[in-house]
This record gives C-alpha cells, structure tokens and sequence, in this order.
C-alpha cells in the first residue's frame, strides 16, 4: 500500500512516534495481532482471497508481488479512497477486515520514513489475506484533504519519487 503520508492530512505528528520500536519481519510476526484492514477500490465477498499477482491500485499497469493490510482503519480508509480516485472512480472504496494466511513484515514503503518505526501499522505478505468482514460504516476524509493527497501523489510523480518498493 502507498501512503505518502501529510501531517494535516493524517494527522500524524511526531509524538506517536514509537521509540521501542521492534521491527516486524517474515521470521518475527506472531506478535502483532489484529484485526487487520485492508482498503480497496475492489468488491469482494467474505472467504475469498487476496493474492500477489494482481494489479497495483495505485499504479495502472504494476503487478503486486506483496498484498498490503494495517492494523489500523485510518491507514485502510486512505487506501479504498486513493485506489478509488486514482482510477478515476467516483464509488466509496471497501474496507475489508483481512487474515493473514501466512508470514508479514513492515510495509518498507512507510516504516521508519518519515516516523521512527511503523505508526500506521501497516504490513505487506507474499501470502493471500482472507476476508473475514467487510467494515460497513467507516468515515472518509472531506474532499479537500483527499484532493491534497492526490495533489501530494501528483506532485512525486512528476519529481519521478513516486516508488513503491515492492
């Protein structure tokens, strides 16, 4: 999942910055428990399954070799909204509670980046995700933030920084 995270948008400040921070790795993950999130432009069904393999929601054309989840909601809503605009689609986006079916570690794309460790809880796995629920009633963010988000993603990708490490 890719989240270039804007203080004013998501409310992230340096205080919730972790300082025991133990990374999260294929060989070290039976600590973090969830539930887990994961935001998507995609409609699925509860039992099936998320792979690798399938097309990026945030660049047209990628395949995904991980499938990207959160143990928090926050980090699940950017994710259904940004692979919602950034298709160009106009529908809400869904936030399926997930389960991993095998190993994670941290997202690289967001642990210690801008924050000492993983504030957003956010994790990638080779393995497929169960859905076990769907999150019904969930907030979005009002249109101008989302718009300062898309502008911020916008503003990487013409300075060529808009890389997922995937």
């Amino acid at each position: 999942m890719f989240i270039q995270f804007d203080d004013e948008a998501a409310n992230v400040t340096e205080g919730d910055a972790d300082s025991t921070y133990v990374p999260v790795t294929y060989d070290r993950c039976d600590h973090v428990h969830g539930p887990f999130y994961h935001g998507t432009k995609a409609t699925l069904e509860v039992g099936d399954l998320l792979a690798p393999g399938q097309g990026s929601n945030y660049h047209e054309g990628r395949v995904s070799n991980n499938v990207y989840f959160s143990a928090q909601i926050e980090t699940a809503v950017w994710g259904a909204e940004l692979a919602v605009a950034l298709d160009g689609g106009s529908d809400r986006g869904h936030i399926y509670v997930v389960e991993p079916t095998g190993p994670f570690e941290d997202d690289p794309n967001v642990t210690n980046k801008r924050f000492p460790g993983n504030i957003t809880e956010s994790y990638r796995t080779r393995d497929p995700l169960r859905i076990v629920g769907e999150v019904e009633t969930w907030e979005g963010h009002a249109p101008d933030v989302l718009q300062r988000m898309l502008d911020n993603i916008t503003a990487l990708r013409q300075q060529g920084l808009d890389v997922i490490e995937d």
